[in-house]
């Protein structure tokens, strides 16, 4: 295979892995009404994730705190990814593992809610956040891949997991993305009371 045709075959596995995921369409709109429901009750989402997940975990806050696709007022969203002095400091005082569980166990309040982002839902300290995050009475909404991993175990019956149908890391985070633009156009939709 030439390298033109590995980036078209590239663009049809993206393709068609949206394609099968949209199948997920109920889930999505239950996740952006959960997330909804804790902003009017004056929740706020905390993100979490590693790597190109961390980087979603930041879009997302991005999104909420400064706008999407609509002018509105900021919404109350922390990417706990991004203050390297606390996540260095509680790495090397206690464990990678804890990076994100102590954050939430400081932060998170009942009612707010916590993205997790993991494509193989086998990272340890999104799935310690989890635990975390139902201790403070909090809700979570998981976007995973693969077999949803453990963190998938983790999930209670009120969280909601929206698992990408691939094995690709590339092709679950592609499709990650999707459903982060989704979660921010139907949580601006509801705030806003915009209707199509």
């Amino acid at each position: 295979m030439n390298s033109e045709d590995r980036v078209r075959q590239h663009f049809a596995d993206s393709i068609e892995i949206k394609r099968q995921a949209s199948d997920l369409a109920p889930l999505v709109s239950r996740a952006a009404a959960l997330i909804t429901r804790s902003l009017l009750d004056n929740g706020k989402v905390l993100s979490c994730g590693n790597g190109g997940s961390a980087g979603d975990a930041q879009h997302f806050s991005a999104e909420m705190l400064n706008r999407f696709e609509m002018e509105r007022p900021g919404l109350p969203a922390v990417a706990l990814t991004t203050d390297c002095s606390t996540l260095t400091s509680i790495a090397n005082d206690y464990s990678f593992d804890d990076i994100f569980s102590k954050q939430i166990r400081a932060l998170g309040q009942p009612g707010d809610i916590l993205l997790a982002i993991s494509t193989s839902g086998n990272s340890e300290n999104v799935s310690r956040a989890c635990v975390a995050a139902h201790e403070r009475g909090m809700k979570i909404v998981a976007l995973t891949g693969r077999d949803g991993g453990d963190l998938s175990g983790i999930l209670g019956e009120d969280d909601i997991e929206l698992r990408v149908p691939a094995q690709n890391t590339a092709r679950i985070q592609e499709v990650h993305l999707v459903f982060i633009h989704c979660l921010c156009d139907l949580i601006d939709r509801e705030l806003l009371g915009v209707q199509d």
